[in-house]
């Protein structure tokens, strides 16, 4: 066998395996709020950065659907996109700096000077891929006028990149994500991405998984093909 075939597997195998922890755990939020509020705020907190304590059943399940489609770029695209175009080295050098932004990346005291470096190159990094993940949502979906709602709202997010993703999923869904949350005890205003303030239920979570298992497939067949060619 081509080893050539097996070292470009072991990425591939990676992103799956983020990809089902994630879309697991976002699963697993929906069935606690379907108990109780507080073992749904409890489960969400695995998964996000805010504070969770008096967050609602809808903001809950928000959280955990926005944290999806931020994770279809991060866990799964934007590293695979990095090892096409400069092999294993680039895409856990991506890793790294995501990695980094995700522990420091904060507009606070702590981390205004350090976490700003780390933020500004994750930024860089994610540019290309977190649109290019909006625009396989879109595809995979069957829904292409969703890309007019991407146009409109995927610029609208206090990250220049994280709005791409998530408004895909909130154009696909007919729903609406983003609003004022708490990080460290103070409050960070976010942008409405969409408008219609639907309840969210088990369908579009499992809608949203759908998606992100087809974005998959998508980019795991572009990546093998041209691995086994090239």
């Amino acid at each position: 066998m081509n080893p050539t075939w097996l070292y470009g597997g072991l990425p591939l195998l990676v992103g799956w395996l983020l990809d089902r922890c994630v879309g697991r755990e976002v699963r697993q939020v929906f069935e606690a709020t379907d108990r109780s509020v507080t073992e749904g705020r409890r489960q969400v907190s695995r998964i996000v950065g805010r504070d969770t304590s008096a967050l609602s059943v809808q903001e809950v399940r928000t959280a955990a659907l926005e944290t999806l489609g931020e994770n279809q770029n991060d866990g799964v695209v934007a590293p695979l996109f990095w090892y096409a175009l400069l092999g294993a080295p680039g895409m856990l050098a991506y890793k790294m700096v995501n990695t980094l932004d995700s522990m420091i990346g904060y507009k606070n005291d702590r981390y205004l000077f350090f976490g700003r470096i780390a933020a500004r190159i994750d930024d860089a990094a994610n540019y290309v891929p977190a649109r290019l993940t909006a625009i396989l949502m879109v595809a995979v979906s069957g829904r292409p006028s969703a890309i007019k709602f991407v146009c409109r709202y995927g610029h609208r997010h206090s990250s220049p990149n994280a709005g791409y993703p998530e408004s895909a999923l909130a154009g696909i869904l007919d729903c609406r994500f983003g609003g004022t949350h708490h990080y460290f005890g103070s409050p960070v205003y976010k942008p409405h991405i969409g408008e219609n303030n639907r309840p969210l239920n088990v369908s579009d979570m499992e809608q949203a998984c759908r998606i992100n298992r087809h974005v998959e497939y998508v980019i795991v067949c572009v990546l093998l093909l041209t691995t086994c060619l090239f």
